[in-house]
């Protein structure tokens, strides 16, 4: 049987799945997950929830699905202990670095690829297989009929979304919110940038609208089919959803679950009629019907949910009595006065009442928040609701479900909590030796700057300069020039490394197999891979594999992952810092790592095209901030309009002891004269003018580290004597991830 696998991103939640019939749960802690905007749950709560839900029958699975710094390791090591110790049914992992980490010292603890692997073909899914891992949640950008050949072809069961919120970029490769701040959504920190307003110029004419932001996902209509095919889970969105919306939507799937056999179509009719009060976006079936655009984004649908409210029109502080947190056997009610405030809406055609739910939606798009009205009040200046801190006079506000919706559910955790005691430890992480690169390096991977183009074409552009190795993109243009063509290259093979793209679905595992066993046979010999399934394409091969930046290398221990699969050599991922790079290779290993100089990465990564009313090149979001599109034959992009650039740091990264240097054109025309210009800058350690740094100097957004900080200056402060105290760091500063340099605007590349 079929398992439905429902969120619960609170208590109520897991309540409202577990009462609505789900047959599993997943949930995240308090870090190492990927909705860290989420309630999630306390230690003790966590492990008695596994208790209970354990008692009724049903499987909770756990989320660690980010990405972690060398510096958070131990951390990591600590919770992998405590969660072995607690028992789930399995984790949902994302960071090879955390795999590495239960293979060797906690084998007990079931392994669940999170859909930020993205493992959209058996390749990937039989890699994964071979390493332990027992179920794969499987990239959302797939057909059904990818997910039947999946599963006909792989032994590991399939996790699969049929419900929700949908990333328009492909699975684990988004990082728009990264570069807008350092909030990686690698690390559970996601702002949503597929949600935001944008402008574009269209022919000359400024159109606004919401033209990344998804429709939500709903195949309730084909569960049928993916239980024919064999798929063993099916998997609800919404961790930062609320009870009532986890609730219905549970109930709806069950029903067609325990219902479809005997009637598939009156099945899945009422089960569309009990999902008919979710007031959230526009449903898809995404590719499910088809791989078109169109059936996915609609540049006029609001980036939030709900049906419209209004507008907040006033707004004052204010207090009210609110019932304590309710127990079972209780015999009277108790409440608690909490501050809170309140507002007032215009603009909307329904009040919202005490218990109805309701989304508020930030007038500048930096947030979104989803609350439950506790209160409402009357007097003669207009009917007042509470609403949570942050919002401001103009926000919009949505209706998600009245109370009307609402239903009670059993408690699942235990009144008394206090037998449930465990918490991470104090363990000390043993130490990871990974294997010191030979002193005068590996014969494959010379040092130097090595150049990523898109294009043969683009290959001539680099004759002449002192670059040592050439980096070709695979895509459909080079594969035709490669194998049906057979133009000739300016650069011998033996200088030539393949890049394989970081998307592998399973429509072109097959053909990609045959492309990759023809250019071995042609004499290229040298891999940048992307995805688990390249690993398992190439595994036994004459190839040498060098782990591309999007097998993410942010701790020694995913290295060393990749090192059990015979690669020994690392493209840096693009979001990495300098600090953590130095902190995760050591003197001795940084002869294995390439560094990423210049780039203009995909920020987002579509497997479609866009649609054709998407007649524009540049768009730019409210802050002004410029972006540029590309729509291919492979899929479409979206980059920043200005690159990133840290090529004045080589000379420094060089005494360090790195040696190896990327400066990548993907996706950009390479002009012969500009690339001279950038050449030339990089050797004499100039910084590049109107250019971006990422994450390279501050990392990425820490909510611990700006606590401790704020803390070290408290105690620093205490310690001063007098009245000077020192000017210290803003505790506050999230670091200049756009920095401009204050020169004249120069364009390095052209779009194609």
């Amino acid at each position: 049987m079929a398992e439905l696998l429902a969120p619960a991103g609170n208590i109520e939640a897991l309540d409202a799945a577990i009462g609505e019939g789900a047959d599993a749960v997943y949930m995240g802690l308090k870090s190492f997950n990927a909705r860290l905007r989420s309630s999630n749950f306390a230690w003790n709560q966590f492990e008695a929830a596994v208790n209970s839900v354990h008692k009724k029958g049903k499987k909770i699975y756990v989320t660690v699905n980010t990405v972690a710094e060398e510096w958070e390791m131990e951390r990591m090591y600590r919770f992998l202990a405590y969660l072995n110790s607690v028992g789930p049914d399995g984790i949902i992992v994302q960071d090879f670095g955390v795999v590495r980490m239960v293979q060797e010292f906690f084998p007990k603890l079931e392994l669940h690829a999170s859909t930020q692997m993205n493992c959209a073909s058996a390749a990937a899914v039989n890699q994964l297989s071979r390493e332990g891992f027992s179920r794969v949640v499987v990239a959302r950008e797939l057909s059904l009929q990818e997910i039947q050949k999946i599963k006909e072809k792989s032994n590991a069961e399939l996790e699969v979304f049929v419900h929700g919120a949908l990333c328009v970029s492909e699975s684990g490769l988004c990082l728009f919110s990264s570069f807008l701040g350092g909030k990686s959504a690698n690390r559970g920190m996601c702002t949503q940038a597929c949600r935001r307003f944008y402008s574009a110029d269209c022919n000359g004419v400024e159109k606004k609208g919401y033209y990344f932001s998804p429709h939500d996902l709903q195949l309730i209509d084909r569960i049928p089919d993916l239980v024919r095919a064999g798929v063993e889970s099916f998997k609800i969105e919404g961790r930062m959803k609320s009870a009532e919306y986890v609730g219905s939507v549970t109930a709806a799937y069950r029903y067609v679950l325990d219902h479809f056999e005997e009637d598939r179509k009156g099945a899945v009719e009422t089960g569309k009629r009990m999902l008919s009060t979710d007031f959230a976006r526009a449903k898809t079936r995404y590719f499910f019907d088809s791989g078109k655009a169109e059936n996915v984004l609609n540049p006029d649908q609001a980036g939030g949910t709900g049906i419209y409210l209004g507008k907040i029109d006033k707004i004052k502080p204010g207090e009210m009595k609110v019932a304590a947190d309710y127990q079972e056997g209780q015999t009277e009610v108790t409440s608690v006065t909490v501050k809170t405030h309140f507002a007032t809406l215009k603009g909307g055609s329904y009040d919202p009442d005490q218990g109805d739910s309701i989304r508020l939606h930030k007038k500048d798009d930096t947030g979104r928040t989803s609350h439950k009205i506790r209160q409402v009040r009357q007097d003669e200046t207009g009917r007042w609701i509470d609403i949570p801190e942050g919002f401001a006079a103009g926000d919009s506000v949505y209706l998600l479900q009245t109370k009307a919706m609402s239903k009670r559910y059993q408690r699942v955790l235990p009144n008394d909590l206090s037998t449930f005691r465990k918490q991470p430890g104090a363990g000390v992480l043993p130490i990871m030796d990974l294997t010191p690169a030979p002193k005068e390096g590996f014969d494959y991977f010379p040092d130097g700057v090595y150049v990523q183009v898109s294009t043969v074409t683009d290959m001539y552009a680099l004759l002449g300069e002192r670059q040592v190795r050439v980096i070709l993109e695979l895509n459909s243009e080079t594969k035709r020039d490669l194998l049906e063509f057979k133009k000739t290259l300016p650069f011998s093979k033996r200088q030539v490394y393949i890049s394989l793209d970081p998307y592998c679905p399973q429509a072109i595992e097959e053909d990609l197999t045959e492309t990759i066993n023809a250019l071995i046979d042609e004499g290229f010999r040298y891999w940048v891979v992307n995805n688990p399934a390249h690993i398992g394409m190439l595994r036994g091969k004459k190839a040498t594999m060098i782990a591309g930046p999007y097998l993410y290398t942010f701790n020694r221990w995913a290295a060393s992952w990749l090192e059990n699969q015979n690669i020994e050599t690392f493209i840096t991922p693009i979001e990495n810092s300098r600090k953590n790079l130095e902190a995760t290779f050591e003197a001795s290993l940084r002869k294995k790592v390439m560094i990423t100089l210049f780039a203009y990465p995909a920020l987002f990564r579509m497997r479609f095209q866009l649609p054709e009313s998407y007649d524009f090149t540049y768009f730019r979001d409210k802050e002004g901030t410029e972006f540029k599109t590309l729509s291919t034959e492979d899929g479409s992009f979206v980059m920043p309009e200005k690159p990133f650039s840290i090529i004045d740091n080589m000379q420094k990264m060089t005494k360090l002891g790195f040696s190896h240097f990327l400066l990548d054109f993907s996706r950009t025309q390479v002009d012969k004269s500009e690339f001279r210009y950038i050449m030339k800058a990089l050797f004499k350690g100039d910084v590049l003018p109107e250019t971006f740094r990422f994450n390279w100097k501050d990392g990425f957004y820490s909510p611990e580290k700006i606590e401790e900080r704020r803390l070290a200056q408290e105690r620093a402060a205490e310690n001063q004597s007098g009245g000077f105290r020192g000017k210290g760091k803003n505790p506050n500063k999230k670091g200049n991830y756009q920095g401009k340099s204050g020169h004249s605007k120069k364009s390095f590349t052209k779009k194609r």
